[in-house]
């Protein structure tokens, strides 16, 4: 009698059949851009919001209290400030309440009344918050002090079944939104002209180019000197003392055309999904490669041995594992290019995945064939 089976693991190179899917090719000149689009005013800037609370109105999804004692703690607590008591060791059995971390953002220049969306997420067991309700749920700042106060019926996206031991689900259940659910209720201040009317334009990304081209442009646009750069990052404006001029002032520096200085050489990998991108600068000098491939291939075949007839002996299943390791063979190509184009396609002359580009592209970084900064996410 004899069993068998066979487990085998298999590593090969394909074609690419085009990098394009995977890079991200931008290979017209730098436009004019406004400087809302490259910078932002030191100071305008969002707040982030933060608070716990209770969903209740579920059908039988909710947290398990045996597993998540303090979604019952904080319905008890929430009670009692509602004059209802609850003896004490009660084991309340609630499958229709769930706890939940709610996050917003606070916008600048937001004025107590305004509203808020807000982002409801499961931090217990709850199976799905649809059709949920949040409770009045402070919503916190850094600081502490409450800012805003979110309320209302959950918008869940997700959808899911379940019968007879089997379930389907379609996207996320343990998460959802309130369009306009919370209230501001306090403001945070804000100076914008805090030194005399200077004002500080803050760029998105360092660089002095950039910096030069805009202190250029608004001065330009001005006729006179009111633009400073301090760094590759910062330009010091000087502005109005008059609120009303200084927005004036603000929403014209914000309107003026700046040509940005072209972006650096960059290919960003991601081990996680596979995806290279790289940008229209990067340029590969020469270059030998070799690319060879890896099949191995184990084959198991399972023997039984069986002691003879009356004998003393035990039935024992005897493995007979076959190895076999496969070298295709590989050459040593000369990769070269001086634009994107060329270096898509020495790349994908190479037959290779897309992890395996991953790993090549590394190496090439490491030869300093690779003219470009490799960020890994």
């Amino acid at each position: 009698m004899q069993l068998s089976g066979g487990w085998m693991f298999r590593r090969r190179a394909s074609r690419v059949v085009t990098l394009l899917a995977l890079c991200l090719v931008v290979t017209t000149a730098a436009a004019a851009e406004r400087v809302r689009e490259l910078a932002s005013f030191a100071g305008v800037r969002d707040n982030q919001l933060v608070g716990y609370g209770l969903v209740v109105g579920l059908d039988s999804t909710g947290d398990q209290t045996t597993q998540a004692p303090f979604t019952s703690q904080s319905l008890t607590n929430m009670l009692s400030q509602l004059g209802v008591t609850v003896p004490p060791g009660t084991n309340l059995q609630l499958r229709n309440v769930a706890a939940v971390m709610v996050t917003a953002d606070l916008p600048p220049f937001s004025r107590p009344g305004q509203r808020l969306d807000v982002v409801v997420s499961s931090i217990a067991n709850a199976r799905s918050l649809r059709g949920g309700t949040l409770l009045m749920t402070p919503l916190k700042g850094a600081d502490g002090d409450t800012y805003a106060i979110a309320q209302g019926n959950m918008l869940v996206g997700g959808a899911g079944a379940q019968a007879g031991g089997s379930s389907v689900q379609i996207n996320q259940q343990a998460s959802g939104r309130i369009p306009n659910g919370a209230l501001v209720e306090r403001e945070v201040p804000l100076n914008l002209g805090g030194n005399g009317g200077v004002l500080e334009l803050q760029l998105n990304d360092a660089d002095f180019g950039t910096v030069q081209r805009m202190v250029t442009a608004i001065n330009s646009e001005f006729g006179r000197s009111v633009a400073y750069a301090r760094n590759g990052r910062v330009i010091a404006l000087d502005g109005p003392m008059d609120s009303n001029e200084q927005v004036n002032f603000m929403a014209r520096v914000e309107n003026v055309q700046v040509t940005p200085m072209d972006a650096p050489a960059r290919v960003v990998l991601n081990a996680r999904t596979g995806s290279v991108v790289m940008n229209s600068a990067v340029t590969l000098r020469q270059a030998a490669v070799a690319h060879g491939n890896l099949s191995i291939m184990i084959n198991t075949q399972f023997g039984v041995s069986q002691p003879a007839p009356f004998g003393q002996g035990e039935t024992v299943v005897v493995p007979n594992t076959d190895i076999d390791i496969e070298q295709q063979e590989a050459f040593l190509q000369i990769v070269e290019g001086a634009q994107l184009n060329e270096v898509v396609n020495a790349l994908n002359a190479l037959g290779a995945t897309p992890q395996d580009l991953m790993t090549i592209l590394e190496a090439l970084k490491a030869a300093g064939s690779l003219r470009a900064e490799l960020e890994v996410i």
